[in-house]
């Protein structure tokens, strides 16, 4: 079970946010105070720490994850979260779905460690915040869809997947992205070696070099050590740069280069290291508009490009969504452990008529919706007050 350990000052955001991950099933403690939290370390192995300031958490040497209100100051909490070694930085309770799928992974890590490769001497140690992991098919959720359009993608990723070349994935959000990135991987050569991904809209444009190529300690005024960054992390493995199109130009130079020479140099450093990893980045922009604009550098893109694969908006491959509602009520029916509820005709219909905006996405989240809302079965009345597509 994973344990989560919630130190934030808001009474009320311990209790809602306790109450709602133990439901999920998470073994859940939390306190206001740092002294304690440092106390209840010591006594249990915790997986992840949610805080709403990182200069309490980072002592503890636990991944963690920093929540911000919707009238914090959040580009600021930001920048001293990231700084400070947060894993994520999210606003609750609008990031609660993407807060949910940190925990899962962070959960299935968990499941594969046996207790002898994860004393607690060792969870207690300071370790550095990076989503990794070996990978095997069986750990990767499943494409799901028959039609010709999804058939399409998974037919381009057996082809590519063992080759090194560089990949471009390209669609809307929700439409499954990081899932194709995912599968590149584990049917590579490299599966065995780690998955680090990096989210380039969610770090600010100061800090994206040093999370990528890392840093000396005392490079700046937060360096208080030496620090990996992303390509090293990576090596041996698959570094995922997601939204690479939210990337600053500045970083955009540096990754080129390091793309060009399968070389980088830490933030203070003058020093080359040598890493070898394979780079599959992603993007909801239309890359040659943003180079039109002058907002992406035409020479990142077509080393980034040598394989293009876009995955198309649910609104393309409408027949999928029968497949996939059906898919998303046994998932969740089991994470609640209640039965899957029946779906009738003219609901499915309803579903399958509408454009999803938020792609794949959006429909699992409906799904969930109906599950909780409706009755002994789901209605097409049920779709058309619980849908808001």
């Amino acid at each position: 079970m994973t344990k989560v350990l919630i130190l934030d000052q808001s009474k009320s955001m311990r209790k809602t946010l306790g109450e709602r991950l133990a439901y999920e099933g998470y073994a859940i403690e939390s306190t206001d105070d740092v002294s304690e939290a440092s106390k209840m370390c010591s006594r249990m192995a915790f997986d992840l720490v949610l805080t709403d300031d990182s200069r309490t958490a980072s002592p503890l040497g636990i991944p963690f994850i920093v929540l911000a209100g919707a009238g914090d100051n959040q580009i600021q909490q930001a920048v001293a979260a990231f700084r400070d070694g947060a894993i994520d930085f999210l606003q609750i309770p609008a990031d609660i779905n993407r807060l949910y799928d940190t925990l899962r992974r962070c959960a299935q890590e968990h499941e594969r460690e046996s207790p002898a490769e994860n004393p607690v001497s060792q969870r207690n140690t300071p370790q550095p915040p990076v989503r990794a992991h070996r990978t095997r098919t069986s750990d990767v959720q499943p494409i799901i869809g028959s039609s010709d359009e999804i058939g399409h993608v998974r037919e381009v990723i057996d082809r590519i997947a063992a080759f090194d070349t560089r990949t471009l994935i390209v669609g809307e959000n929700g439409t499954g992205k990081e899932l194709v990135a995912h599968w590149l991987h584990a049917k590579s050569r490299r599966a065995g070696g780690p998955f680090v991904e990096v989210n380039c809209a969610a770090i600010p444009s100061e800090l994206i070099e040093s999370e990528l190529f890392g840093h000396e300690r005392g490079a700046f005024t937060s360096a208080i050590k030496q620090r990996k960054g992303k390509f090293e992390q990576a090596t041996g493995g698959t570094l995922f740069m997601d939204e690479i199109g939210d990337m600053s130009l500045a970083a955009q130079a540096k990754v080129l280069r390091a793309l060009q020479e399968n070389r980088i140099s830490r933030v203070g450093s003058d020093k080359d290291i040598a890493v070898d990893v394979r780079v599959i980045a992603a993007t909801n922009k239309n890359l040659r508009e943003e180079i039109g604009k002058g907002n992406f550098r035409e020479d990142l893109y077509h080393r980034l490009s040598v394989i293009v694969i876009r995955v198309p908006p649910l609104r393309e491959r409408a027949s999928d969504i029968p497949e996939l509602t059906r898919h998303f009520i046994d998932e969740i029916s089991e994470t609640y452990g209640i039965a899957p509820k029946k779906i009738d005709g003219d609901a499915m219909q309803a579903l399958s008529s509408l454009r999803w905006s938020g792609n794949v996405r959006e429909l699992r989240n409906v799904v969930e919706r109906l599950i909780i809302l409706s009755g002994d079965r789901i209605t097409r009345s049920d779709v058309l007050a619980y849908c808001q597509s």
